[in-house]
């Protein structure tokens, strides 16, 4: 039986070969002369002193359904700003999130911080995307990709000016993490095949993680007691 994530990634790829026939990749390159510059996430997370904190824009999820029935990205996004977040992440799945491409673009329009485009990134068209929606960032998710595709979507997100935040789970995926060139490091409590968060793995992973690299918890975070 296919787990969450297999599930979610082979939707994607389905919704990927729609948007390439729909919008040609070449018909997105021609638009990135005329694209905003990148603001520095990996800056907004690495200044020292208070918590760093990724708010994150999302109403729905494959674990808890609809989180937020009354949702309105923007103004979401603005609270996060007027309440000291150094960043905001924004769901932009749709099948599995509720999210929209077109909530990116709106947030950018109205809120100054840093944003991560949070999908599953499998095919370099999406960073396309993610860079003409206002973008600053991306994620990554060692487990959604081999090594190859890991690292050339990474190299490619940096081309673009995004900054890639590259997610494990498992233990094992650590070194292909750091071997595809990462410096902005992700660890899920939550296991993506089943969607059961656990919030003392992102701890017990810390020490794994050299030091001369940015760690960020990612996932079950919901009061400041987290």
């Amino acid at each position: 039986m296919a787990n969450v994530l297999d599930k979610i990634v082979a939707t994607k790829r389905e919704e990927i070969a729609v948007a390439k026939a729909t919008v040609p990749e070449a018909e997105l390159r021609a638009q990135l002369a005329d694209a905003r510059p990148t603001r520095d996430f990996f800056a907004a997370l690495s200044g020292g002193g208070s918590i760093r904190l990724i708010a994150e824009v999302k109403k729905a999820s494959p674990s808890k359904g609809v989180i937020r029935a009354d949702f309105d990205p923007v103004a979401i996004a603005k609270i996060y700003e007027a309440n000291g977040a150094s960043c905001i992440s924004v769901l932009t799945d749709q099948p599995y999130f509720q999210g929209r491409l077109d909530y990116l673009r709106q947030i950018r329009a109205t809120v100054d911080l840093p944003l991560l485009r949070k999908d599953f990134i499998l095919d370099p068209y999406q960073l396309l995307e993610a860079r003409l929606a206002g973008a600053d960032a991306v994620l990554l998710i060692a487990e959604c990709l081999d090594d190859c595709g890991l690292r050339s979507l990474h190299n490619a997100a940096i081309e673009l000016g995004l900054t890639p935040l590259v997610e494990f789970y498992e233990p094992e995926n650590l070194p292909r993490v750091l071997e595809a060139g990462a410096t902005l490091i992700g660890v899920n409590s939550r296991h993506l095949r089943i969607f059961v968060s656990d919030m003392q793995h992102t701890t017990d992973m810390r020490a794994a993680v050299p030091a001369e690299c940015l760690l960020v918890g990612e996932s079950g975070i919901h009061s400041h007691a987290d």
